[in-house]
């Protein structure tokens, strides 16, 4: 059976990836950054901070991975503003680390990195969809210090590395934090629903369009791309996208029409971010072709499940 290191593996995406792994065979190593129980079902489970060098030449030596998935990052973009060192930190260097110790530790590891859609920032002004070949302008810290990590990446990659990396448009699904945009609709609906909440929804630009993929086709694209390892002279480099666009407005007028309840909706302008594009895009023809990949679960069916989530953390809430 297959070892394969995921960091980040207590997060939104890395609970879900965990158990998609497992069902594709692999053995499965947990790496999270914090002493907190980790509420994951992975084979083995390790604590490491990132940005510590050593904890990653530890927890690679440990794990002996055959695969590496690195997830960790701080993947907010209002907490990048807030916060730049950290995000670069823990997003760059805590990526140099984790290469350096692969290097050293697992050499033969075939690594899979997700970055973000979110480097193509202006690009996205000039192009219906962008590709591979279209050049980052990062118009956030969380989208230069992916670009930067990029950068790491391939030149491990040059230096003997093996891998892939990835670049994901916005995936949503249930559990994701409230701090996303669908996440946040949601829960204020249930909140609503449940009587916990003024009925008023609270929304940032509703204009921006936007290429959403269900967190489980994301999940299958990270399978499938790991798959490469056996494939020399694959892409270095891949978007995940469904290559549909939707106005976010649209998104939550689908939202709402699940819902029976009386909702306003009112424009917040605390939601408004500085570096927000009109519309975002992808074109995913390379995986498509490269795999066989394609996204499978209708946007509606994510949404209902989002929602469900939700009405049931509702029901808990104080």
């Amino acid at each position: 059976m297959p070892r394969l290191l995921l960091t980040g593996a207590n997060g939104f995406v890395g609970k879900i990836l965990t158990v998609r792994l497992q069902q594709a065979g692999f053995h499965v190593t947990a790496l999270s950054g914090n002493s907190t129980p980790v509420d994951s079902l992975a084979d083995e489970h390790l604590i490491g901070d990132i940005r510590d060098a050593n904890a990653m030449a530890h927890a690679v030596a440990q794990a002996k991975p055959d695969y590496v998935v690195h997830l960790a990052a701080i993947s907010h973009v209002p907490t990048s503003f807030k916060d730049p060192l950290l995000t670069w930190q823990t997003n760059v260097m805590g990526s140099m680390n984790l290469l350096e110790a692969i290097k050293l530790h697992a050499p033969q590891a075939f690594v899979l990195f997700p970055s973000s859609s979110e480097v193509y920032g202006a690009a996205f002004k000039s192009a219906n969809s962008v590709d591979e070949n279209t050049t980052p302008q990062p118009l956030n810290p969380y989208a230069a210090s992916k670009v930067a990590a990029e950068s790491a990446f391939r030149e491990y990659f040059r230096q003997g590395v093996k891998g892939v990396i990835a670049r994901p448009f916005n995936h949503i699904g249930a559990q994701q934090s409230a701090d996303f945009v669908t996440a946040s609709f949601a829960r204020q609906i249930a909140l609503i629903e449940a009587g916990k909440q003024a009925p008023i929804l609270k929304v940032g630009n509703l204009d921006a369009v936007r290429d959403f993929l269900d967190v489980q086709d994301v999940c299958s694209a990270y399978i499938e791309l790991l798959k490469l390892a056996d494939k020399p002279g694959h892409p270095s480099c891949l978007n995940i996208a469904s290559g549909h666009s939707r106005k976010i407005r649209e998104v939550l007028d689908l939202l709402l029409s699940l819902s029976s309840t009386k909702i306003e909706v009112e424009l917040d302008p605390e939601r408004l971010r500085p570096s927000d594009i009109p519309v975002a895009v992808g074109n995913a023809t390379l995986l498509r072709e490269t795999t066989g990949w394609q996204p499978q679960i209708p946007l509606q069916d994510t949404l209902r499940e989002l929602l469900d989530y939700w009405r049931e953390q509702a029901r808990h809430a104080s």
